[in-house]
């Protein structure tokens, strides 16, 4: 049980490092000349998503790096709570590959690396939580 929790803390400070990291990609991509290309209520519906995004990621972050133990105590809550954080990082992979049009993405091995370094998190978040979700129904592992 202590690897769960351990690996929730791991997953916790992960997720506050890639919000605050995600703060340079409006810049990275050029949101404002995208967005200023939009109409007025389409750009306050992105921003208001990143917003909601930004923040639930905050929120997954702060909830798995100041209390792991409730993401693993084994109640109905934990598993739903934990299932909820595996899938919406399953998700963000399969939507990254399956969907996500990189023909003018910017490139070069700073950004190559930083996609990789990326994928590798939102794999550690899935499978972290997905254990977590799997101990909190099924009891501890071994």
């Amino acid at each position: 049980m202590e690897i769960v929790r351990t690996l929730l803390l791991l997953a916790g400070l992960g997720q506050l490092g890639l919000a605050i990291g995600s703060l340079a990609i409006p810049r990275v991509l050029d949101w404002s000349n995208d967005v200023s290309k939009l109409r007025p209520l389409t750009r306050q519906v992105f921003w208001t998503y990143a917003g909601y995004i930004w923040a639930t990621n905050i929120a997954f972050g702060l909830i798995s790096a100041l209390a792991p133990w409730a993401l693993s105590d084994g109640t109905t809550l934990a598993a739903a709570v934990t299932g909820f954080i595996a899938v919406y990082w399953g998700a963000r992979i399969i939507i990254q590959f399956a969907y996500f049009d990189r023909s003018d993405a910017p490139g070069g091995p700073m950004i190559l690396a930083a996609e990789i370094l990326l994928v590798a998190l939102f794999l550690f978040f899935t499978v972290t939580y997905a254990m977590a979700c799997a101990v909190n129904i099924f009891g501890p592992l071994g």
